[in-house]
């Protein structure tokens, strides 16, 4: 008796996973790619496809939204031959609207074995296929496409076989079709019945979405242009705000980040040197105007410096270019940031309450460090932004006496320039 239940267990447990592998081989992927494909994605997608072809499975979507290829064009050409000739049945499809497929990705679905769009996709910009100047190849795709973009609303010849809204309608459109796999034919089912339901009554095989590992998703959000300009800036001036309000690391731990995001996006995509350098000065000019106190004129040149340099740093137009109100929000933020936050935080974290900035002159501090022009001192427990005549040569550790405040900047000298040999100390303005 107890030999027939534990009989009857074990069935019971086989007979589900038995369904499972069942289920598992008959079954619809799908593997999504957004944003420009750059040598990660392609490795992605290789592998995917690899580990499917090993897998088993009824039939493979392609889902693409790429507005440009920006990878190694030998990648680019691995995976363009396996999309050509695909080892498992393979079909891409543009969507959901409005996903766009332009350069080296509209390449890629046309050369597929089934070609499917959502309508409202949009499709074109066939030259370059991979972009990058010199390293570009010559597109495949002539004509009205070439050089312009179009909006999918029916099939157009060559490039679109069959228009499909969503994923369940093109898995069901999928239905009974033939595909080519390595030069046969293939049908393929991607319905079932359901499961104690009517006769004749079926649903969809089940699908399983595949999407890039974290890491790479981490990577890949610094690949699109305004992404890059973002964590460029970012890193930048939250290094700067670190330096000045000597903060307790976590500025200068996201502005790390920040720049190693936007040092990948860099390496990714076709960027103009020059553009940079402008970004760097436009940096540099807000920081030195914060240093002086604000100074309107400098802001504003460097304003127009991280402008010029941001709506001008990506060379792949009209795949890839800057989005023109996005960049400009991003610049405006930036020196809000410098204008604002920033000498507010220094305000709060350099005073204290029983220091008030009125009654700073003729006080005695410390040197935090040396004094080329500009340096910082600590009053009463409190560390100051300050500065000083060069000729003064103030080192750290030197005391110091307070002879002018100016805004949150203390003009100092060194504290024996205050006293004579025998006589009282004195404040000389």
């Amino acid at each position: 008796m107890v030999r027939l239940i534990l009989i009857a267990l074990l069935l019971a447990l086989v007979a589900p996973l038995t369904a499972m592998g069942q289920d598992d081989e008959h079954r619809v992927d799908v593997i999504v790619v957004s944003g420009p494909l750059d040598d990660r994605a392609i490795a992605f997608l290789l592998t995917t496809i690899e580990d499917l072809e090993q897998r088993g499975t009824e039939v493979v979507i392609l889902q693409l939204d790429v507005p440009a290829v920006v990878a190694d064009p030998d990648r680019y050409g691995e995976l363009a031959a396996v999309i050509a000739s695909p080892p498992i049945p393979l079909v891409v499809w543009i969507g959901p609207a409005p996903a766009t497929a332009y350069g080296g990705a509209l390449e890629l679905a046309a050369s597929a074995p089934l070609t499917f769009a959502a309508p409202g996709a949009r499709v074109g910009h066939a030259s370059p296929t991979v972009v990058g100047g010199e390293t570009s190849t010559p597109p495949q795709i002539t004509g009205d496409l070439a050089d312009r973009s179009v909006v999918v609303e029916e099939v157009r010849a060559g490039v679109i076989d069959e228009m499909a809204p969503t994923i369940r309608q093109l898995i069901q459109v999928l239905d009974g079709q033939s595909i080519e796999v390595r030069g046969e034919n293939v049908d393929i089912s991607t319905l079932v019945p359901v499961a104690g339901g009517l006769t004749g009554e079926v649903t969809t095989a089940p699908v399983v979405f595949h999407e890039p590992g974290y890491w790479t998703r981490f990577l890949r959000m610094a690949v699109s242009p305004e992404a890059a300009f973002f964590f460029l800036l970012a890193g930048l001036t939250l290094a700067a705000f670190e330096f000045y309000a000597i903060g307790p690391g976590l500025a200068s731990g996201v502005a790390a980040l920040s720049l190693f995001l936007a040092g990948y996006g860099i390496h990714a995509l076709p960027m103009r040197w020059w553009a940079l350098v402008l970004i760097v000065l436009g940096w540099w000019a807000l920081t030195g105007s914060y240093q002086m106190g604000s100074v309107a004129t400098v802001t504003a040149l460097g304003a127009v410096l991280l402008a010029a340099g941001g709506l001008s740093l990506v060379e792949g137009a009209p795949q890839l270019e800057m989005n023109a109100v996005v960049t400009l929000v991003i610049v405006a933020g930036v020196v809000a940031f410098y204008v604002v936050a920033m000498p507010t935080v220094a305000r709060s974290r350099f005073s204290t309450r029983t220091i008030g900035r009125d009654h700073l002159v003729g006080s005695e501090g410390v040197a935090v460090s040396d004094f080329d022009h500009q340096g910082e001192v600590e009053v009463a427990g409190a560390r100051w932004r300050a500065s000083a005549h060069r000729e003064a040569g103030i080192k750290a550790g030197e005391r110091v006496r307070i002879v002018e405040v100016d805004g949150l900047v203390l003009e100092v000298d060194r504290l024996d320039a205050h006293s004579g040999s025998n006589g009282p100390r004195e404040n000389h303005l």
